[in-house]
């Protein structure tokens, strides 16, 4: 099994030793890197923005593959992310010229910047300006849809209007503005920070609203240099590592130096944030993942059908409603899950919970009070870690 300790080491920067001790938990508090307050939004050369707050736009025509309803409402809400914290003001019309024209094309469609097929390029629009400026064209060899069948027309739409108020793309993998579409849940979208930030810099915030108050604006994306990061969940899939804090995971691959940062739904749409648990069964070669009473397996980068399932199929008493953390012996098939002070084992083999659980933790596993928010393998040893 992959040394846990030494990718954890060599992922914040430390001195690789695989050895889980005193100044491998101590760095944890210190700050090894800087945490600068750096935006990632970039906007267009010459900070080209328009002249005005009071904006128009026409839809010129629609896709067959949604209603003409839903793109109207798609395209209204895709505005509204926008003008909620800004002091811009969007209205739609009907006939006549418009800031705004947006339309949906194929290959090419009269711009000069043809479209290159389903699977390409979804959208493109152009940074403010006279004439063509703002314009927001869709490529039709793609498929658009209110949910996350397809592109989900919304989340394009969000997207094409930054540009078309003169955003360019963010390197923050959080942001509306990050080039790689990444499908999320729309029923409470609220633009990521790093996206107000940006548009905020062009255009001034909303006098009417504050962004604080926003309870569905997401957190900042994580810093994995931050000093304070305390991580959701770790686990292994098939030689891999990864790091879950979030809406996020960071992954790192063996033979690459560098981590790569993804928000979970940009490989696995159907899984909520903020995961409580994780851990690999290299047996059944499956990855399990934990949120409050539910968990989902995964193959590779599948989610098996049949997930999300119950904790409670895996013999939790019902005053269970979340799990701290995982830990998973690949030599006896026992799955150890840490619950508060306690901690119950699971056999694989039986598909049952072992009589005799839960038991303290401080019993078993000498020098842990509290709460166990990480556990470890490390060369058949056991090591936890207790944040809180």
């Amino acid at each position: 099994m992959m040394d846990k300790v030494k990718e954890m080491q060599k992922f914040f920067g430390l001195k690789v030793s695989g050895v889980l001790d005193s100044d491998t938990l101590e760095v944890m508090k210190k700050p090894r890197c800087g945490v600068p307050d750096v935006e990632q939004y970039s906007t267009f050369p010459g900070g080209l923005k328009w002249p005005t707050n009071s904006l128009t736009y026409r839809i010129e025509n629609y896709t067959p593959d949604m209603s003409h309803s839903d793109v109207n409402k798609a395209i209204e809400k895709a505005f509204q992310v926008w003008s909620k914290v800004t002091p811009l003001k969007f209205t739609r019309l009907t006939r006549g010229t418009a800031d705004i024209r947006i339309s949906f094309g194929a290959r090419d469609h009269g711009d000069f910047y043809p479209f290159d097929g389903p699977e390409g390029t979804l959208a493109h629009a152009f940074a403010p300006a006279a004439g063509i400026g703002g314009d927001t064209h869709f490529d039709e060899d793609e498929t658009f849809s209110v949910g996350s069948a397809g592109y989900n027309l919304f989340l394009v739409a969000a997207h094409e209007f930054g540009h078309a108020l003169g955003l360019s793309h963010s390197q923050d993998p959080g942001a509306l503005m990050y080039p790689i579409y990444s499908y999320t849940d729309t029923s409470n979208y609220a633009l990521p920070r790093d996206d107000v930030r940006g548009i905020q810099s062009l255009y001034g915030s909303n006098p009417d609203k504050d962004l604080d108050q926003n309870p569905n604006t997401p957190p900042a994306t994580p810093n994995a240099c931050d000093p304070n990061l305390v991580l959701d969940a770790i686990t292994s899939l098939r030689g891999e590592t990864m790091y879950f804090k979030d809406r996020f995971f960071w992954r790192q691959i063996p033979q690459i130096s560098q981590v790569e940062q993804y928000t979970i739904s940009y490989f696995w749409p159907e899984l909520p944030s903020n995961i409580d648990a994780a851990y690999e069964s290299q047996h059944s070669d499956r990855v399990f993942l934990f949120k409050g009473t539910q968990y989902w397996a995964l193959f590779g980068y599948d989610v098996d059908q049949g997930f999300p399932q119950s904790i409670y199929n895996l013999g939790f008493p019902k005053n269970v409603k979340r799990i701290d953390a995982a830990l998973h012996n690949e030599n006896t098939g026992k799955t150890f899950f840490f619950v508060g002070n306690q901690y119950y084992s699971y056999d694989d083999s039986t598909k049952k919970m072992d009589r005799g659980f839960p038991r303290l933790i401080e019993e078993d596993f000498p020098g842990i009070g509290g709460k166990v928010d990480a556990a470890i393998q490390i060369r058949g040893t056991f090591n936890s870690l207790t944040l809180s």
